[in-house]
């Protein structure tokens, strides 16, 4: 029985590692991009405030929404502790990656030329509709989840819309990203400032290639069946237990 749980919780932990790994790796590869490619970043008519908030908005978007956002969600299913634990650590990692994702958006809109001249292309109409959708689901999982009046049973109606619309908005945001970084990509090359064959065409393309399977990691691994280890479980049966 011993080494069937064993063997049950293993997948489930090497599948964690290998998240958090491709997402270190992502984490790099974005960090080396922007703070080593700045001129990608920079035009001609751009002053040194727009540049670093054009290099800010990758790593915002990146590091600290897609990628502080998937650990948010590996975390609520993962993390060995009491319920209470988990949702706690889930509800103030998602609202890190919601800070980061307005704050992300507003860099990207805080140039001299406005608003409206950055909402054109679909990676800006994604962009808005996966924080907005990310805000309204954050406050709606504070409202049903945490606060402790709501009724167990409206909870429990509410939560597989929950489920649903957090992977939905995290496989958003991970799109959006891939189009961001295709139509930077795309705009470069056209104007013959990278060339399709160069380390950054190598660093951007991987970051998506590292993008996307990390997000096929972390939705695997929030819809597996949840093998507890038995000092979680015992944890909970305790807690149940004096509830």
């Amino acid at each position: 029985m011993a080494a069937t749980e064993s063997s049950l919780s293993l997948p489930p932990f090497s599948l964690l590692i290998l998240a958090r790994f491709s997402a270190s790796i992502v984490a790099l590869l974005v960090l080396t991009w922007a703070l080593h490619f700045k001129t990608s970043f920079y035009s001609h008519s751009s002053s040194q405030e727009d540049l670093i908030y054009a290099v800010l908005h990758p790593l915002l978007m990146v590091i600290g929404f897609i990628l502080v956002s998937g650990e948010a969600i590996l975390v609520h299913r993962w993390l060995p502790g009491s319920r209470n634990l988990k949702k706690s650590v889930h509800l103030c990692l998602q609202g890190l990656a919601l800070a980061c994702g307005i704050f992300g958006i507003w860099t990207k809109f805080h140039s001299r030329d406005g608003i409206v001249v950055n909402f054109y292309s679909l990676h800006s109409w994604m962009g808005l509709i996966c924080v907005s959708l990310f805000g309204a689901q954050w406050l709606m999982g504070f409202l049903s989840f945490w606060h402790r009046g709501e009724v167990r049973m409206t909870r429990i109606r509410i939560l597989p819309w929950h489920v649903f619309l957090g992977l939905y908005t995290y496989g958003l945001a991970v799109a959006t990203a891939e189009t961001g970084l295709l139509e930077k990509l795309t705009f470069l090359q056209t104007n013959g400032a990278v060339q399709k064959r160069c380390t950054e065409s190598m660093i951007v393309n991987g970051m998506g290639l590292g993008l996307a399977l990390l997000s096929g990691m972390v939705i695997f691994a929030a819809v597996l069946p949840n093998h507890q280890m038995p000092h979680s479980k015992s944890v909970y049966s305790s807690n149940k237990l004096h509830s």
